[in-house]
């Protein structure tokens, strides 16, 4: 550690103290934040963390739609998320707007909504999930006729495949994981035959074809603590290795593709969680009307 980091630091823990503040980090952010962490996790673990927390104040180190989750779940506390500029593409490729529309067209049908999604398209659905629990989710819905799965085709595809049944799929994707291809994980495969392969849902279905498991990034990190398995080929986002190498360091990790890398995950940095308590910005608020209705898709995932 840097001498510089450790007085900024030291900078964070005094005014994480004083400001009753707690910090979130996903598993995709930069080693540096991660280990300042007092909870780090994926997109569910975080979420009820949120959800538990006693803390006045959430400094949520992920990307947008995940600080306003954590907003929809406590809306009496100050949730920050250190820069703006850390966004969703995937996110993006939906609006409330377009959902609706696409109810109109199947008006009986329910809706899943992956929480990598804005609280107005959260406010629409009626049932959120993660990577983690959208199988289940999708299960738990058998007796609807239509189920539409929205914004990622590759997570609603997997939850289809694995509840038996089809599902209206909201074309969108992550553009982090597409990257991640058969040519890759192949060459690996030949390079460390011994290693197992695990990968992400959001991948396309031909690299899940490839893999001993199809992992949530917290599931991986339960995976690659149990397994026997000395080198592990990981098909994610690549900031998940810091963690994995930290807490497994007699195990080899191996990323599937050194393009995996998402730019919204990367824009926050120690100087920015520092900046971000020091001015309590950038504070994440939800409207009212929407985060109540947003709640209730948010509650129903949570309960599942």
């Amino acid at each position: 550690m840097e001498a510089d980091d450790t007085a900024l630091i030291e900078k964070i823990d005094n005014l994480k103290k004083s400001r009753n503040a707690i910090i979130l980090v996903h598993n995709y952010q930069l080693g540096e934040v991660q280990d300042i962490a007092d909870f780090s996790g994926d997109s569910l673990e975080l979420s009820q963390k949120a959800a538990a927390t006693d803390a006045d104040v959430i400094v949520f180190c992920g990307v947008h739609f995940m600080a306003e989750t954590a907003s929809i779940l406590c809306p009496d506390k100050a949730v920050l998320l250190p820069d703006l500029h850390s966004g969703c593409p995937m996110a993006d490729m939906i609006t409330a707007e377009r959902l609706r529309e696409m109810k109109q067209e199947h008006p009986a049908a329910k809706v899943v909504c992956y929480v990598n999604s804005s609280a107005e398209v959260k406010a629409e659905s009626d049932v959120c999930c993660t990577s983690a629990n959208a199988t289940r989710i999708v299960q738990k819905l058998a007796d609807e006729e239509e189920i539409i799965f929205v914004p990622d085709q590759y997570l609603g595809s997997y939850a289809a495949e694995q509840a038996g049944r089809e599902l209206i799929l909201w074309p969108g994707y992550c553009p982090t994981h597409v990257r991640i291809n058969t040519e890759d994980i192949n060459r690996l495969k030949k390079e460390y035959p011994q290693a197992k392969v695990i990968v992400h849902p959001e991948c396309r279905i031909e690299v899940r074809a490839l893999a001993d498991a199809i992992l949530s990034t917290g599931g991986m990190i339960k995976y690659a603590s149990e397994t026997d398995a000395g080198e592990i080929i990981v098909g994610t986002e690549i900031g998940i290795l810091h963690r994995l190498r930290k807490e497994n360091p007699d195990k080899r990790f191996i990323p599937a593709s050194e393009q995996a890398i998402c730019p919204g995950m990367k824009h926050i940095t120690l100087d920015t969680v520092l900046w971000s308590l020091e001015n309590m910005a950038h504070e994440i608020k939800v409207p009212e009307d929407i985060r109540l209705k947003a709640k209730d898709a948010v509650d129903r995932m949570l309960e599942g």
